[in-house]
């Protein structure tokens, strides 16, 4: 598309430009191509680190060429699929790369070892040893598998994240396999050479230093693991208390479902009080505009505005603004992240006394919300009616608003009530009058709104034509009662034959939950607070409301909920199948169960 516009820049009027208020594309490519530069950082450090202790190049190579091997099978797996190369799979073959060449190690290891015991050619200890390590190497394939096979059963949206995460290493990992029990057994005889026992031991320099040091670290090891066998009382004791510690901090440390993001661009919605003109709102919008492009100019790009509209809906005193940010690059620093520069214009835009102004940040996720922060519903489950609602949700904002340590920038998503002209029209009198509502509703929306004709062709170019009523004729509520409708006769009839009209005060629009009126209402968590922290405390001061009037999550929120509650099963499953691949290997209960409390 970019290109595609760039293309036809030329043929534009001249002053003027594309200009893009919101790009997820230079954020996306940004991230894949810093796992890509992880991905082969991370081979680089496998490989320096097989060589460090193999100390040997022919069998540093052989798990070394396993990898793009096994790279190769999970892109086409991830094809199969139907899945592409995105942050997550990347992010899964980085955490991959390490498992992945474990079990190549541990055949060119094995190998070795019988070549140096048995005194074997490579060929026959590659035989010998393989006899010796198959069953091992497919269940330790198990194992791992059955630790991210149950990230794929996830329910909803974090189902669908983790699924892409778990297929990538699940599939890296049975590649693996498949490769050290294939693979790497060839190129073992065919690459390694017979060494002697005293082969480490002869080493110099460098490598004989780390020789001498990590023998001395492993007799230390081995003597004090004879220590602790002596004495299991006390150390089953700290055993013990190292569970419980664990235990109190999973149960103390903050939840939240994803990490906020610098993605580049951010958002502020403003919204001035009912009734409020779209002048109004423009000042506000010219100020934002002002503050972002003056005060911050360091880290701003550019900023677009929309006048009447917001993610609380379309009106006059409603608007939104998009604020680009500079490349990554030409803001270092954490005084110029997204959130640092959001943070400083809420303490702006709070001295602001015409409406309120809250930037926010994108949400992780586009599809599930329109801000960062918490989406909750509040529900009229009793059938209160709408004023009943409206004064239970500006109870739970002032009792939320006197949490300013948790909760922040918490407020109604959607229109406040406003005066509203209505238009009642007497169905019997139309029709005596030979006036149908289809006719009616047509001349209203043409008088007042506008209505599309045709086409034609000036000077080269093609025009809309489009037909209202002139300005003067629509300024006041009264004009209406001077519009005119054709009758089925022919005759020309004034709306004031047949409509009576007055104010009345209510919602520009109605919103429902699950088919119940519901309200919804956003907010964050403050710094240093979770969003589980917070989502707890708004679930607390709802539950002081009024009777009938209930709460649910919705957006991020819900699928946060939704995946705290299917972890505990998911675990607990993992841990039944790792068990009992275990026992299978081992052919025994009492050692996986020894394994599994490591």
């Amino acid at each position: 598309i970019k290109a595609k516009l760039a293309e036809l820049q030329p043929f534009f009027p001249q002053g003027m430009k594309v200009l893009y208020p919101y790009d997820t594309t230079p954020f996306v490519q940004l991230s894949i191509h810093e796992v890509v530069k992880t991905l082969f950082e991370a081979i680089m450090l496998v490989f320096l680190v097989m060589y460090l202790f193999l100390q040997n190049m022919r069998a540093t190579l052989i798990p070394t060429i396993a990898v793009p091997v096994v790279l190769l099978g999970t892109f086409a797996i991830l094809a199969a699929f139907g899945y592409s190369i995105n942050t997550l799979t990347m992010f899964g073959m980085v955490l991959a790369i390490g498992l992945l060449v474990d079990d190549a190690i541990v055949v060119v290891e094995n190998v070795e070892r019988v070549m140096m015991e048995d005194k074997l050619p490579p060929k026959e200890a590659t035989e010998k040893s393989m006899s010796q390590i198959q069953g091992a190497l497919v269940g330790i394939a198990m194992v791992l598998s059955a630790v991210f096979i149950p990230m794929a059963f996830f329910g909803g949206s974090t189902g669908a994240i983790y699924r892409q995460f778990s297929i990538t290493i699940v599939s890296a990992m049975a590649l693996s396999v498949l490769v050290a029990l294939i693979l790497t057994p060839a190129l073992c005889a065919t690459l390694l050479k017979p060494t002697s026992a005293e082969h480490h031991e002869n080493k110099g320099g460098f490598f004989g230093w780390f020789n001498t040091t990590f023998d001395h670290s492993v007799n230390h090891y081995t003597n004090s693991v004879g220590k602790i066998l002596g004495s299991t009382g006390r150390y089953l004791l700290i055993y013990a208390l190292i569970v419980a510690g664990m235990v109190v901090l999973f149960l103390r440390l903050p939840s939240s479902f994803l990490p906020e993001e610098d993605q580049g661009v951010f958002l502020t919605m403003i919204q001035l009080p009912a009734g409020a003109t779209q002048e109004r709102t423009q000042k506000v919008l010219d100020q934002v505009t002002d503050y972002y492009l003056k005060n911050e100019k360091a880290n701003v790009e550019s900023v677009f505005t929309v006048n009447g509209f917001s993610f609380s809906g379309q009106a006059q005193n409603a608007g939104m603004a998009f604020v680009s940010l500079k490349p990554w690059e030409e803001r270092n620093g954490d005084e110029n992240s997204a959130e640092a520069v959001i943070h400083r214009a809420k303490m702006e835009f709070g001295k602001i006394r015409d409406g309120f102004v809250i930037p926010f940040n994108m949400p992780a996720i586009v599809e599930l919300g329109t801000a960062t922060g918490f989406d909750f519903e509040l529900i009229d489950q009793a059938g209160l009616g709408h004023d009943a609602l409206t004064q239970a949700r500006n109870q739970l904002l002032g009792m939320a608003a006197q949490h300013p340590a948790s909760l922040v920038s918490v407020r109604p998503n959607g229109l406040e009530d406003t005066a509203q002209f209505k238009l009642e029209v007497d169905q019997e009198k139309a029709q005596a009058l030979g006036v149908s509502l289809s006719d009616i509703n047509q001349t209203i929306s043409t008088a007042l709104g506008g209505t599309y004709v045709n086409d034609f062709i000036d000077r080269g170019r093609v025009k809309k034509v489009y037909v209202q009523a002139d300005a003067k004729f629509r300024m006041l509520p009264e004009d209406v009662d001077k519009l005119y409708v054709r009758s089925a006769n022919g005759e020309m009839v004034p709306f004031s034959a047949f409509t009576t009209s007055h104010w009345v005060y209510g919602s520009p629009r109605l919103e429902r939950y699950n088919g119940l009126p519901s309200m919804e209402i956003q907010g964050e968590a403050a710094p240093g607070t979770s969003s589980g922290d917070a989502m707890a405390l708004m679930e607390n001061l709802a539950s002081k409301l009024p009777a009938g009037i209930g709460y649910d999550w919705t957006g991020m929120s819900y699928q946060e909920r939704l995946s705290g509650n299917q972890a505990p099963a998911l675990v607990a499953i993992s841990f039944v199948v790792v068990f009992l691949c275990l026992a299978a290997l081992y052919e025994s209960w009492s050692i996986p169960v020894s394994v599994m409390l490591v």
